[in-house]
């Protein structure tokens, strides 16, 4: 009898896990057909694993693009229209916006190919390959020379593998083509992607941010939510289909594989699946590591973010060419301070620090128990390098929210080649270098259009860095501001501006008609940024120093968090790194508190009684209070007769899933993923099935916008719809 439940627990388990936890995990494709498939068809899934992903041919994956550089988005015709979220389309749509042509406020439609814009700089990738690389990766690791033995997480080493690979497999790589090799399980196994990029993307709808951005700060992630989070964009390609720069001779992508969507809605405990390009995730961090990032990266994006932020708003309300220019800087620095404040309360909340102890403690018993004491010491030195590091970062972190990324006029280019040029008097040279600066110093003041508003977020910035870091250890800028200025930033940021050539495009023009050494070294912008630099590089080496053997630890201590799930039956998965995954579960209604209950869907109604005409935030555009009245939803409402908004489904998404496809149990589209509830922000460093939802706008929501508000009509015409069934 004990033979028999030894034999028969671990598939037990494997059932029970598989049921209870089907909505946690972040899977990769290659092995959804061993790992996942029972899962999925026991949850409610109707088709063949293979139609969503198949190796050799053609599959649902092959309509699920990587959409910029950091969210997702699905094909919806045959000719190359790709659906994300109005936040991940929000810096096109910002840069093709002025002060005449207001398309964040009034959002734009195309009424012909004519009339789709080209967007600067925006990209989408195909996912053509995915081939498990393991045994090839640890064959040429096993040759190497590196005398440290880093070599297996290092992004160079692993893409000269990557070209290896290629030509060993005759792999096709053109101009287009990337090769992403990446680590998984902290280095445990390898997968190659094969990628194509397309750069010539054109928009081609988009609602008005009282629609796509309906709720803004305050609704962000929130639930229940009212917001019609899309966009649309189309991919142009050469005359033969293949990728190729913007041109006007460029014709749609006849793309391979396109979605079907549903117009049959859904219920509460539907299946549902999720694919995406999720961004980075830590469930495999120790306690340390976790309290290590509430005191440092989440505290300084709350606080440090927090500042900026309440200067750029009273600015952007005050001036509406302010407000189009810092749109998209404001809204994804809210994005993350608003992240950051939610984690954090949440881990506490949900006492995540305890759990991740108990769990530690019981790996930690496993190997004292089989005599193996790799796991203790993967966990004492990770914790070591936690405790050493901890000041180091915290500065670091510090430099970077409020010196770094806050300040647009940090960004003043470099003029070190024009000062090696002036030192040493070669006048051929001192052109040279003086006409390529002029160039970049062009783009700059281009990107730096309201010294104003920087001067008042730069005084800011000072003061609050000042605030967290203590004297010695301040960047040694400050030693200039206290000698010079008798201590005050705002004098400083003032000078900077008045006198630096960077300050104004005058100041700049006065130089560069005559080119002195003495004014770059005594510049004050270029030194504020040198010490910048510097502060940086200060704390590099206390962080290079404790991190030395972070990887060989963190690699052993994942290793062993695997293999005890693998021996009680469960199903595994690696950390979120911007890579193709599929996760699953169901429509789901919450409970995240005691005697509230949210259920799993919003209609137009919520939309109504949320407006506050005098709160920007929740503005409701008179066409849409119109439509509503009049119920005036065409075949896009439900079957009682309500326009939905927005759904929550229970699977486990993050940072980069913005603008995932969400399907049905038939691989149908039913909506596109774009948030998560606040309640499950921890979901980062722990999953709680519980508590974690994502949100998406349904897809009936966006074609109703599409059709009936926008009246772009003609592009619901280039879909392919299923209706309800009677």
């Amino acid at each position: 009898m004990n033979k028999i439940k030894t034999y028969l627990l671990p598939a037990i388990m494997m059932l029970v896990a598989g049921s209870a936890k089907a909505d946690e995990g972040m899977w990769l494709l290659p092995g959804l057909k061993a790992q996942n498939e029972a899962a999925m068809m026991e949850l409610g899934l109707l088709i063949p694993i293979e139609q969503v992903y198949h190796s050799e041919a053609i599959s649902i994956k092959d309509a699920v693009v990587h959409f910029g550089r950091g969210c997702t988005g699905e094909v919806i015709s045959a000719e190359g229209l790709v659906l994300t979220n109005h936040h991940c389309g929000y810096g096109a749509i910002q840069q093709l916006s002025s002060v005449e042509r207001d398309f964040l406020t009034d959002g734009f439609w195309a009424m012909s190919r004519q009339e789709e814009l080209p967007c600067k700089d925006l990209t989408i990738t195909f996912i053509d390959k995915i081939l498990d690389v393991t045994a090839y990766v640890n064959e040429q690791l096993a040759t190497d020379e590196d005398p440290n033995g880093t070599n297996y997480l290092s992004p160079a080493y692993l893409d000269a593998v990557a070209k290896r690979f290629a030509r060993q497999e005759n792999i096709t790589v053109t101009s287009a083509t990337t090769l992403e090799l990446k680590p998984f399980y902290g280095g445990n196994s390898y997968y190659l992607f094969i990628k194509t990029t397309y750069s010539d993307i054109r928009i081609v709808g988009a609602p008005p941010s009282s629609i796509g951005k309906y709720g803004a700060d305050t609704d962000n992630w929130m639930w229940p939510r009212h917001t019609g989070d899309f966009s649309l964009f189309r991919i142009y390609a050469d005359k033969s289909g293949r990728p190729a720069g913007y041109s006007k001779d460029n014709v749609p992508l006849q793309v391979k594989k396109h979605l079907t969507i549903s117009l049959g809605g859904y219920k509460e405990g539907d299946f549902t699946f999720v694919m995406g390009f999720p961004g980075r995730n830590f469930r495999y961090m120790i306690a340390d590591e976790v309290e290590e990032r509430m005191q440092t990266v989440n505290f300084m994006r709350h606080h440090v973010r927090e500042a900026r932020q309440q200067i750029l708003m009273e600015e952007m309300r005050n001036n509406p060419a302010v407000r189009i220019h810092y749109a998209s800087k404001y809204a994804s620095s809210a994005n993350y301070w608003k992240n950051a404040i939610g984690m954090n309360e949440g881990l506490v909340r949900l006492n995540v620090l305890e759990a991740k102890r108990a769990r530690q403690e019981e790996l930690l018993a496993k190997g004292k128990a089989t005599g193996n004491d790799a796991y203790q010491q993967a966990f004492d030195r990770i914790r070591a390098i936690v405790a050493q590091r901890r000041e180091a970062m915290f500065h670091q972190q510090a430099i970077n929210e409020a010196l770094v990324t806050a300040l647009d006029f940090m960004r003043i280019p470099s003029t070190a080649a024009l000062e090696k040029a002036l030192a040493g008097g070669d006048e051929a040279r001192i052109k040279e270098e003086t006409t390529k600066l002029k160039e970049r110093a062009k783009a700059y003041f281009e990107s730096v259009l309201f010294p104003e508003v920087e001067k008042k977020v730069g005084k800011q910035m000072l003061e609050t860095y000042r605030s967290y870091i203590p004297q010695p250890q301040r960047i040694g800028l400050f030693n200039l501001i206290d000698s010079l200025f008798n201590g005050s930033c705002d004098a400083f940021i003032e000078a900077c501006f008045d006198s630096s050539i960077f300050g104004s495009a005058k100041n700049f023009e006065r130089f560069i008609r005559k080119p002195a050494l003495s004014a770059l070294q005594e510049d004050r912008m270029i030194l504020f940024k040198q010490s910048v630099m510097d502060g940086l590089r200060a704390t590099s080496p206390d962080m290079g120093e404790a991190n030395l053997n972070y990887d060989a630890a963190h690699k052993t201590w994942v290793k062993g968090m695997t293999d005890m799930k693998k021996e009680a039956g469960i199903p595994i998965y690696p950390d979120a790194n911007s890579t193709l995954r599929l996760s699953y579960g169901q429509v789901c209604a919450y409970k995240p508190a005691d005697g509230i209950v949210y259920n799993y869907c919003t209609t137009l109604r919520g939309v109504m009684e949320k407006e506050d005409p005098g709160n920007p935030e929740f503005i409701v555009p008179a066409k849409l209070k119109q439509l509503y009245q009049n119920k005036d939803y065409g075949r896009y409402a439900m079957a009682n007769g309500e326009m939905p908004v927005c759904f929550i489904v229970n699977t486990d998404n993050t940072g980069g899933n913005s603008g995932s496809p969400v399907f049905n149990a038939n691989g149908e589209l039913t909506g596109a993923a774009f948030d998560r509830n606040y309640e499950g922000l921890t979901g980062d460093i722990a999953f709680h099935p519980a508590l974690q939802r994502a949100i998406c706008v349904d897809i009936r929501y966006i074609l109703f916008i599409i059709d009936k508000f926008a009246g772009a009509s003609h592009i619901i015409d280039e879909l392919t719809l299923t209706e309800p069934l009677p």
